[in-house]
């Protein structure tokens, strides 16, 4: 967890802050859920996302997006995690 300490006694400048980060949160759920759809547009598409299975069936470029789909979202639920877990100590 991260703590973010803020010295102002500028009430406007806290909540720019705070609102920038909430909206990148805002812009990384929105991402999450578009990643998801993919990925769940693939499972409907080819069942589940079993590479051992799959591997040989489909071409390489399938593999190589539900791949880079699959890895960006961690990466993206790790930023999110990230910020959402930001307390803020307010001086």
């Amino acid at each position: 967890m991260a703590k973010l300490i803020i010295e102002t006694d500028d009430a406007w400048v806290r909540e720019k802050i705070k609102f920038a980060i909430d909206t990148e949160i805002h812009l990384l759920k929105k991402k999450v859920e578009k990643i998801d759809r993919k990925i769940k547009d693939f499972e409907v598409k080819y069942g589940s996302l079993d590479r051992k299975k799959l591997y040989g069936t489909l071409g390489d470029m399938v593999l190589v997006e539900w791949d880079g789909e699959a890895e960006s979202l961690r990466r993206v639920q790790k930023r999110l995690k990230s910020l959402e877990e930001i307390s803020f100590d307010y001086r």
